[in-house]
């Protein structure tokens, strides 16, 4: 005797959503910072464009916000 198989539908239940229909990634908080002409973390003199100095003090700001939730 032969196992029986049901014929379902594929709804797409098991299937990711296109990536057009997934949300967007959360804006990182330093990109919502305005530029203040100076490094948002060690106040280094900047331009009136730029955030943060280098890519250090970019992810050490990341990472302090982080842990003070």
């Amino acid at each position: 005797m032969e196992p029986i198989q049901e014929s379902v539908p594929d709804d797409g239940a098991g299937m990711p959503p296109p990536a057009s229909a997934r949300p967007a990634p959360p804006v990182q908080t330093r990109q919502m910072l305005p530029p203040k002409g100076t490094c948002w973390y060690c106040e280094k003199p900047l331009d009136n464009v730029r955030r943060f100095c280098d890519k250090e003090c970019a992810d050490a700001f990341d990472e302090e916000k982080e842990y003070t939730r």
